[in-house]
This record gives C-alpha cells, sequence and structure tokens, in this order.
C-alpha cells in the first residue's frame, strides 16, 4: 500500500520541538516556517511536519491563519487520515466510556486527550451532537459522521457551530443535521439520580454539561434535608442534583428563563416540583438581593461561565471569582457548605483556589476545603496540555 502524499511543513530553529515530540498537541503559528506554500495551504489540510533539521515529527492537522496553526494528528507520518483512520480511534473512546457508564450518555470525545484535536462529542443515547472546533475536522466531517454511526449505532448526529473556537478557525456558525431528525423536544437525561432536560438544538453548546456530573454527586451528598441555593444553575445542575439527594428546597438562579424552564421541567418529571423554585436575574444582583433579603440555605452553589477563558482575562477573572465568593459566602449557614467552581483555562487551581479564599474572607468568613474536584472520567486529561484540566470545583465548609 502506497504511503499517503502529504505536504511538509516545518518547525523554525527556535521552535520547542522536544515538547511536540513529548506529547504537545499544538504548533502555534511563530512557531512555524510561515512560506507562501505554507500560508497557501487551504484550512483543514493535513501535512506532514517536519523540525528545523527535517527529521518527520508527525502528521498535523492545518489552520495556517490561526494563532494554532497546526496540531498533532498521528505520530505515524505513513497514517492514512481518512475514515478508517477516525473509525479506530472512536472505537477507543468508546470502548472507555461502555466501561465507565451504565447508559450511554456521556461525553464521547474529550478533544485531544481521545486523539481528536478540538473536536467534542456528547452523547445523548441515539443522538450524538459533534462540535467540529478545529479546520481538519469540519474538512473531515461526512468521514467522521459515518465513522460515528457505524461505530456507535445511533441514529441522529447534529453538528453545532455555536464554538468560539470555531471563529478561531475561521470556521462559520451554522448549525446542521448530519444523519436522522433532530428531536423535535428537549431529551431527558438521568445522572445521579436527577433528570435533566437537554436541549440539543436551542439550548447552550451541546444542550448538557456532563462534566460537573462527580462534583455533583459530592454535593448531593451534603444535601439531605438542606436549603438549597444554585447561581448559574443552566438546566438546573447542582440544584437537581440536591434535590435528587433529598434537599428541603432547592433554589436556581441563571439569567436565561429558556434553561431556567427546563431546570423547572426537570424537577418535575423528578416529581420534585414543590421543593424547586427557580430567580431569573444577573447572579451578582441576585446574590446581594438574597442577602439584603437575610436569606440564608444550607448549601451556597455557584458554577459560573468562564470569567477567565484566556490569559489576557486572568486578572479580571480572578477578580469575578473573588467577588462571587465574598457575595455568595454571608448567605451561607453557619457549618454549611459552598461550593465554588472555574471552567477557565486561563486561571489554574491554585489561583483559583486564591480567589476564593480572599472572598470568604473578605466576607468575613473561615473555611475548611473539604473537597477539589475536576471533570468526570468521560472528560481525560491529556497530561501535556493543562488546557484539557479547566473545570475546577471547590467545597468549603464554613
Amino acid at each position: 500500500m502506497t504511503a499517503p502524499s502529504y505536504p511538509v511543513v516545518r518547525l523554525t530553529p527556535k521552535a520547542n520541538a522536544r515538547a511536540i515530540r513529548r506529547g504537545f498537541p499544538w504548533v502555534y503559528s511563530n512557531e512555524l516556517v510561515l512560506d507562501r506554500r505554507t500560508k497557501g495551504l487551504a484550512p483543514g489540510t493535513v501535512a506532514v511536519l517536519e523540525d528545523a533539521e527535517r527529521t518527520p515529527i508527525g502528521l498535523v492537522g492545518m489552520t495556517p491563519a490561526s494563532k494554532i496553526a497546526a496540531r498533532m494528528l498521528d505520530r505515524d507520518t505513513d497514517a492514512e487520515i481518512g475514515k478508517d483512520w477516525l473509525t479506530a480511534r472512536l472505537s477507543k473512546a468508546l470502548s472507555l466510556r461502555e466501561r465507565l457508564f451504565d447508559a450511554p450518555y456521556y461525553r464521547l470525545v474529550h478533544a485531544e486527550a481521545d486523539g481528536f484535536p478540538g473536536v467534542i462529542i456528547d452523547r445523548f443515547g441515539d443522538t450524538c451532537v459533534i462540535q467540529p472546533n478545529a479546520a481538519w475536522a469540519e474538512a473531515l466531517l461526512p468521514q467522521l459522521a459515518e465513522a460515528l454511526a457505524e461505530v456507535t449505532g445511533i441514529t441522529t448526529i447534529l453538528k453545532n457551530a455555536g464554538s468560539r473556537g470555531r471563529q478561531l478557525e475561521g470556521l462559520d456558525d451554522e448549525n446542521a443535521i448530519l444523519l436522522g431528525t433532530a428531536p423535535d423536544a428537549p431529551l431527558p437525561v438521568e445522572m445521579n439520580g436527577a433528570t435533566y432536560m437537554a436541549d440539543l438544538t436551542g439550548g447552550q453548546k451541546t444542550g448538557l454539561f456532563y462534566d460537573q456530573r462527580p462534583n455533583h454527586a459530592f454535593a448531593a451528598r451534603l444535601a439531605e434535608g438542606q436549603d438549597v441555593l444554585d447561581v448559574f444553575s443552566h438546566v438546573g445542575g447542582f440544584a437537581l442534583a440536591a434535590l435528587a439527594g433529598g434537599a428541603a428546597s432547592a433554589l436556581s438562579v441563571d439569567g436565561s428563563a429558556p434553561a431556567l424552564a427546563l431546570a423547572a421541567q426537570g424537577a418535575e418529571r423528578m416529581g420534585a416540583a414543590d421543593r424547586f423554585d427557580a430567580r431569573q436575574g444577573d447572579a451578582f444582583d441576585v446574590l446581594g438581593a438574597l442577602g439584603e433579603e437575610g436569606r440564608r440555605f444550607g448549601i451556597v452553589i455557584c458554577d459560573p461561565p468562564a470569567f477567565a477563558p484566556a490569559k489576557p482575562a486572568l486578572e479580571a477573572g480572578l477578580r469575578a471569582y473573588e467577588k462571587t465568593a465574598r457575595l455568595a459566602a454571608p448567605l451561607v449557614d453557619e457549618g454549611g457548605y459552598l461550593v465554588l467552581c472555574s471552567c477557565s483555562h486561563a486561571a489554574d487551581l491554585s489561583s483559583f483556589t486564591g480567589a476564593c479564599l480572599r472572598g470568604i474572607g473578605r466576607a468575613g468568613r473561615r473555611a475548611q476545603l473539604l473537597y477539589t474536584g475536576g471533570a468526570g472520567p468521560d472528560h481525560p486529561l491529556m497530561p501535556q496540555l493543562a488546557e484539557s484540566g479547566y473545570l475546577k470545583a471547590l467545597v468549603f465548609r464554613l
């Protein structure tokens, strides 16, 4: 069999070829020789990456105009990046999830950590939602969808194009149905004894966040008999898990009325509608208002969007996390629990923990740190890529 013929791209002498050989999956634009030929490669082109001495390193997916100009696909320069290659990697990802979970509701592909740089695939029973956030995956999307259907046996595949990452890759923002028919109503998903309603076509990202599953479970263990406040609740994340754990009540706060409506539907399906309430509004405004009302809760959870999605936003993001903790801590009963989360790539665990403790201290509270959590095992980490360990969840007893 003849090896595929790929164009060649080359690292500059100053590039960190050792890090790439040891597993770092990205090549930045300032590490590549961006001559006219390389700049002219169509986004999504597969190329052979060589070091400055012209020694092959592996195959990369190219986006020459992006800051991440190349993403490592395979160390074997003779590999053929096509349907069979996709099938093999999907099969490997599926075998792990089937070992971990009893039901087919999980993140099936977690980007670089599963060998699919820039690609997210979440599974909801017989439906999968793909976020192809890199040009190489967009170029191979028909083959990816075909391989996904064959490997999993699913009947519906949706493309979600709403990610910020696609903008950075110069890709469109048009969602699409790649197989089957889009569901005409939110799908119920059971996790930790709770029922969540996932809107796969109009919801945020793929419709549901699976990454907090183990942290929901830990918080639920503390919830029996407690009044619970879940801020930045989305479709009921921690609130519904707490209700499943026997919480006396749960109040969900979010800026999105549709998300809160889905949370209410989930509570109703669980038979917990009488213990569930929702309040729409800006999270900081609502936290302040609850403080003025003298409200107190056994557990307060704050799971905001990424306040520091990139390094330029780090300082402002840490101030926002500190403010969140400062406003939330006074709402916690003496001996109660405060759960603070971050999904910011740029804020590492130490920086995030420091911001939380400053906020708790400014609120005049003292804390024990009981639990430090990350994403579930269907969101594996790529050790060479710190960004893959984005999620942090801290549980304090005040």
